[in-house]
């Protein structure tokens, strides 16, 4: 009996199993970056200043639309860190403050909703991130925010924020003008 194929398979399985189990916990590279991306849907970049990151309002560019910070993150927040599933809803932020304090997690518009975790896997993101977090609500999406000294921690499953609105992908928001 010629044995050559099942060698072959089985050397195929471990090297595809290594690959599986080795390549989310690799650092940021394009084949790990590519591998989370189809496998576990998410995606993630890394900006040294907020400035760096794309503006809500920039087109989507090779999809940077999901990567925008929302509109509480100080300007001049540096080393920001974004995980988002590739539907663009559930995100994960990390960023550190800088001269510009974090106003405090506000909710004016209404009763925020039970946020769950976004169910997405960073390996900056730490497991404590649940405690002590509050509400932010000034954005589309609600957010819970933890502050650890000068490091923050925000994330989101997608739930719209009470009041906000959710833009819409299929047709641009067309503002009227006012009239004299």
């Amino acid at each position: 009996m010629n044995r050559r194929p099942l060698v072959i398979v089985a050397a195929a399985a471990g090297v595809l199993t290594t690959a599986a189990l080795a390549l989310p916990h690799l650092p940021p590279n394009p084949l790990s970056e590519s591998f989370n991306a189809s496998v576990f849907k998410e995606q993630g970049k890394h900006f040294a200043t907020a400035a760096d990151a794309p503006a809500r309002g920039d087109a989507p560019v090779r999809g940077n639309r999901a990567f925008a910070l929302p509109s509480w993150v100080p300007k001049d927040a540096t080393d920001i860190r974004v995980r988002v599933r590739t539907d663009g809803r559930a995100r994960l932020i990390r960023f550190t403050l800088g001269a510009t304090p974090l106003d405090g997690p506000q909710c004016a518009t209404g009763t925020p909703h039970k946020v769950r975790g976004p169910g997405l896997n960073a390996r900056w993101w730490p497991g404590d991130a649940r405690d002590g977090a509050r509400p932010e609500c000034r954005d589309h999406y609600q957010y819970q925010v933890a502050v650890r000294g000068k490091r923050v921690y925000a994330w989101t499953d997608g739930t719209p924020s009470p009041g906000g609105l959710i833009p819409q992908k299929s047709a641009p928001v067309v503002r009227a003008s006012a009239q004299r």
